[in-house]
């Protein structure tokens, strides 16, 4: 289930009633987490947070007319998922996510590469959340990727 929106506050707005408390308490903990220099947009009909054409001209390797993606919230068919490209490319990063999550969730971690999907919006470690968004600044994030594209 894709939101075609083409601001925030339009996909905030076409969230389902059940999901909108959970995504807008999504966005204000990686607003108030996220090191500065990343900008927030919709990217594949999702909240995102990029690193800006002007700070990184090359863009998205997949497609450089769009902004280096980091993080993504989207409301999917069953689950909110957020998406962050920092565990995907850092398995230091991803090991202490995996490690820090059963300390913030009962709930059993639910996580394909990128994308953590949360079924119940009741169980979503907000905290742990806000922490993963802080832990990379955009010099490191391009740093890392442009180490993994070049591979």
């Amino acid at each position: 289930m894709q939101i075609k929106a083409d601001s925030v506050n339009e996909y905030l707005e076409l969230v389902p009633d059940e999901r909108k408390g959970a995504i807008r308490r999504l966005r204000d903990v990686i607003l108030f987490n996220i090191p500065d220099g990343f900008i927030e947009t919709i990217q594949y009909s999702m909240l995102s947070y990029v690193v800006p054409h002007s700070l990184y001209p090359a863009g998205y390797h997949c497609k450089p007319s769009d902004a280096l993606p980091f993080i993504s919230i989207g409301s999917q068919k069953n689950f909110i998922a957020l998406y962050h490209m920092g565990v995907y490319a850092d398995e230091k990063l991803l090991n202490w996510f995996k490690t820090a999550y059963p300390n913030h969730s009962t709930r059993k971690l639910d996580m394909g590469k990128s994308c953590i999907r949360f079924k119940n919006v009741d169980h979503i470690p907000y905290k742990l959340i806000g922490e993963l968004a802080s832990k990379m600044s955009v010099a490191e994030w391009i740093k890392l990727y442009e180490l993994a594209i070049k591979r």
